[in-house]
């Protein structure tokens, strides 16, 4: 096969990937430039391909181009972050892997790998940024977050009970609290409710979902970072450094990345930052309540945890019952919920029948207190005159989809296969969604597949 003949190959394999790809040869001309990445960097191909790369992208310097360090340094970059303007002025993040080909010593080509992240980086700064505008006002006459307090825990379990009152001892504690609950127990309510019955309460309460952000955002999002530290880069206190003085929530820590892990480890162990490309040591004051989902020694056996990050945070180890093992607490959540949705929809329903509250009572909650109440929101937003609930006005989604088939076994004389398959995707896409608190992106890893993948079979299914 002649060379012109490979190269074609190559142009075709690269055009069927998922990421954008951008290969140079030893003298800097591009020999494969694909669609994606022509679409990432809205060029033409054909402007591109076998010009050198240094000509076409002048405007970025060569010391703070990946794909020159590769060629000329024979230095590879593994996931990094790089901002840069395209050829028409549009700037764009991207997450670069850049690695040098060799052949007897010497670099013959550079690979480069890219995935755009524009969107992301522009939503980090701005959560960032209105964050940082909000630390000033302490105590807001109206505040624009609902703050827990522990009087918004409802419950009259004895398990539960006996958690909450731990709770209120953590609050009057400065440690680390470590909160296990399945999603939609009320982690947050808890977090939330230690600090402000507690001596930071004047002080800012912030809080990141680790699942929701790459580790090249993540990093930077805690840490803040330092101009000059990478391409981009501007000067931006992190969340640690906008909590300190109060709390700062990390939800679903087993998402972190292992690696920062450890470096959230050295931040709890010596009180103090550095900002990413930065060099300064900034001191920092800051309680952490980290959370997770599942049980924390199954996340550390599937290496997903560290162990000496969970022994660190977890000096208060409180956790959460899941509400089917508290259903002696649902007609005071019931009562809970028709009272805030009454207000909030202008209803004036009153209570359950009994025969609502026995169908409740015989419903397995895989989104726990969170989906008890988007029941009765549903039921109540819904309502017309009304002033009892029947149970024809809840809609429980597992109820339904069991009247229609279930996953344990198939009755051909009932229904089609295909319609069997469907039922059984759409219940498997329910509870996975309910597991992940609606992640989308958590929900995908979990499923493995591809998030849109996973978008198009919500919308498809109407979830």
């Amino acid at each position: 096969m002649k060379a012109k003949d490979y190269r074609q190959v190559l142009q075709e394999l690269g055009n069927i990937m998922e990421e954008a790809v951008h290969i140079v040869d030893a003298t800097g001309k591009t020999i494969l430039y694909n669609e994606k990445m022509a679409g990432l960097e809205m060029t033409n191909r054909e402007d591109i391909l076998g010009k050198p790369f240094r000509e076409v992208f002048s405007s970025i310097p060569p010391q703070e181009s990946t794909l020159y360090r590769a060629l000329k340094e024979n230095q590879a970059t593994i996931n990094k972050q790089q901002t840069y303007r395209n050829r028409y002025g549009k700037e764009i993040t991207t997450v670069n892997s850049t690695i040098p080909v060799e052949e007897d010593g010497q670099v013959i080509a550079a690979i480069e790998v890219s995935r755009d992240i524009t969107e992301i980086k522009s939503l980090s700064n701005t959560i960032l940024d209105l964050q940082k505008e909000t630390l000033p006002v302490q105590k807001p006459k109206k505040p624009q977050i609902k703050r827990y307090q522990f009087d918004d825990i409802i419950g009259e379990n004895k398990t539960f009970k006996e958690v909450v009152n731990l709770g209120k001892k953590a609050a009057r504690t400065d440690a680390s609290v470590f909160i296990y609950g399945e999603t939609g127990t009320g982690k947050e309510l808890f977090a939330q409710s230690i600090h402000f019955a507690g001596a930071r309460r004047d002080n800012p309460f912030l809080a990141q979902n680790c699942a929701a952000l790459p580790e090249s955002l993540l990093e930077g999002i805690l840490f803040g970072t330092e101009k000059g530290g990478f391409t981009g880069a501007v000067d931006r206190p992190g969340l640690f450094e906008q909590a300190s003085g109060g709390t700062l929530l990390l939800d679903e820590i087993s998402a972190m990345p292992y690696e920062l892990q450890s470096k959230l480890l050295r931040v709890l162990q010596e009180d103090y930052i550095r900002r990413v490309g930065g060099s300064r040591d900034i001191p920092v004051d800051v309680r952490i309540i980290a959370t997770v989902n599942e049980p924390p020694q199954e996340l550390i056996e599937k290496g997903l945890l560290r162990k000496d990050l969970y022994y660190r945070l977890n000096v208060v180890n409180i956790t959460i019952p899941p509400l089917r093992e508290r259903l002696d607490d649902l007609p005071f959540l019931c009562d809970a919920f028709l009272e805030k949705h009454n207000k909030k929809y202008g209803k004036e329903v009153w209570m359950l029948s009994e025969g609502a509250l026995k169908m409740l009572r015989n419903y397995t909650y895989p989104g726990n207190v969170r989906e008890l109440e988007n029941i009765i929101m549903s039921a109540v937003s819904l309502a017309d005159r009304e002033h009892v609930l029947t149970e024809k006005q809840l809609h429980l989604p597992d109820v339904e989809l069991e009247k229609k088939g279930s996953a344990a076994g198939y009755d051909p004389s009932a229904q089609s296969l295909d319609e069997y398959l469907r039922i059984c995707e759409e219940q498997i896409l329910r509870r996975c969604m309910a597991e992940n608190e609606g992640n989308i992106s958590a929900a995908a890893r979990q499923l493995g597949i591809k998030r849109q993948t996973l978008q198009h079979k919500l919308k498809k299914y109407k979830i």
